[in-house]
């Protein structure tokens, strides 16, 4: 998952580097060529997008510095954690689910993902199997037991 992410950044980063350095100067050079810059709303738009890529690409490698630490401390071998495909009883309704704590960037609510931000991810993290989670939502309280535990290194 670590190596997806990092994929997915990587292809983001590669395509803004290259806006950056040829598409957006193209733009401009020809923005310029237009004549006066004063109310040149090409020019304009082409410097706004430089400085939008700019700090999007600042943005990318910052979060790509977070998933290289995240490897190493947010996929713990014997609990939930990132990477884990974990199953839970439902104790009240006796309904089964399966879910996999991913990363915001990977979420596919129709795939089972939920991330570690959020209540059901916060309640189940650090859980062993036979542990039990009470899930306070505006409605009511799901009561889960985590019955299966797959972490991200034994699917590695």
């Amino acid at each position: 998952m670590i190596r997806e992410m990092r994929e997915k950044l990587g292809k983001e980063i590669e395509a803004l580097s290259h806006e950056l350095t040829v598409t957006l100067p193209r733009a401009i050079a020809t923005a310029v060529e237009m004549g006066d810059l004063r109310e040149n709303s090409e020019y304009k738009a082409a410097l706004e997008r430089q400085q939008l890529v700019q700090a999007r690409l600042g943005q990318l490698h910052q979060r790509l510095n977070q998933v290289t630490q995240l490897a190493n401390t947010e996929a713990p071998t014997d609990r939930v954690g990132l990477g884990s495909k974990v199953t839970v009883l439902d104790l009240d309704s006796k309904d089964v689910d399966t879910y996999v704590l991913v990363l915001a960037e990977l979420m596919d609510l129709d795939a089972g993902h939920i991330t570690l931000a959020s209540p059901l991810g916060r309640a189940l993290k650090d859980r062993h199997v036979g542990d039990e989670v009470s899930l306070r939502l505006p409605q009511a309280t799901r009561r889960l037991r985590v019955t299966e535990l797959v972490t991200v290194h034994q699917t590695s």
